[in-house]
């Protein structure tokens, strides 16, 4: 009985934070492919994604190792998300729930924040949820 008790509160310890139950590797990563942080840019401008670890596929499929972008727009960290609820769609969460790698974003002149997020086949995170590292870009006006 110890045993089992001590088995449980070992499993507690070693939970990650909590995430959807879609489970992917743990090598699994996304990224920005042609925009990096502090570069400025014009608006509006196409932003390319990358992924590696896993495939991409539409929002609807579930297929093991496998998603679908959100791109965060001027949002705090995706770390203080309910990583639980699907990811919702407004002017600061896109979803290219298509299965698509790049999207045209039109931002006001000024700093913005993007992160990605990969989204399962129901827009949760994964179990581990995939993230980029936040970054800030500058939009600057065309003359």
């Amino acid at each position: 009985m110890f045993r089992l008790a001590l088995a449980a509160a070992l499993c507690l310890l070693v939970q990650p934070a909590l995430a959807g139950d879609t489970p992917a590797p743990l090598d699994a990563k996304v990224f920005f492919v042609n925009v990096k942080n502090g570069d400025k840019i014009y608006s509006p401008f196409v932003v390319k994604l990358g992924i590696s670890g896993m495939s991409l596929a539409p929002a609807g499929t579930r297929k093991p190792n496998t998603g679908h972008f959100h791109i965060f727009i001027d949002v705090p960290a995706a770390a203080g998300m309910d990583f639980m609820r699907p990811v919702h769609r407004d002017k600061h969460h896109i979803d290219l729930s298509n299965g698509g790698n790049e999207a045209t974003l039109r931002l006001s002149p000024g700093k913005h924040t993007l992160q990605l997020v990969l989204g399962d086949w129901q827009h949760i995170p994964h179990e581990l949820p995939i993230m980029s590292k936040r970054i800030t870009v500058t939009v600057i006006t065309l003359k």
